[in-house]
């Protein structure tokens, strides 16, 4: 059965993208599947930003394909592991909560790397920079991701 892991941010198309394409590059598609969402409705179907790709492309991960969605309840269903960018959207997610079960599904990201940062910034109104930024930020706690989910990953 495959670990099912959602990435959130709020919009849907600079962080959790990123988020998602990086931890997809570094496990077993057979044993985990990968998705993202937002908490905001502002961008439903577009594509992530295009610095977000270009950042992507930069370290060989392609997510041109990605759409934007909407974080839903169902997701808590569908879910094994959701992990919010920032305390706003962890706020926003367990809001939606019905159950402890819910509630134990979610995570701040950055819980899982020693960067000693608890959110993920919203690189939406920053340089370029900011999105390398984020980029860094992502795959160590993605890298770190990987081995919990599947110690054999790369």
């Amino acid at each position: 059965m495959k670990t099912k892991v959602l990435m959130v941010c709020l919009g849907n198309i600079c962080r959790s993208p990123l988020a998602e394409g990086i931890l997809k590059s570094k496990v077993d598609p057979t044993k985990v599947f990968v998705d993202s969402a937002g908490t905001g409705g502002y961008h439903i179907g577009d594509p992530p930003d295009p610095r977000s790709i270009s950042v992507g492309h930069r370290y060989g991960i392609d997510i041109t394909k990605q759409r934007c969605r909407i974080f839903t309840v169902d997701d808590f269903k569908k879910f094994d592991i959701i992990y919010a960018m920032d305390k706003s959207n962890y706020t926003h997610i367990t809001a939606k909560a019905s159950s402890k079960e819910d509630l134990e599904k979610v995570k701040l990201i950055l819980q899982e790397s020693d960067l000693g940062f608890i959110e993920v910034p919203d690189p939406y109104h920053d340089a370029d920079s900011g999105f390398e930024n984020v980029y860094h930020m992502l795959e160590k706690a993605c890298t770190i991701i990987a081995e919990k989910l599947d110690p054999k990953t790369r």
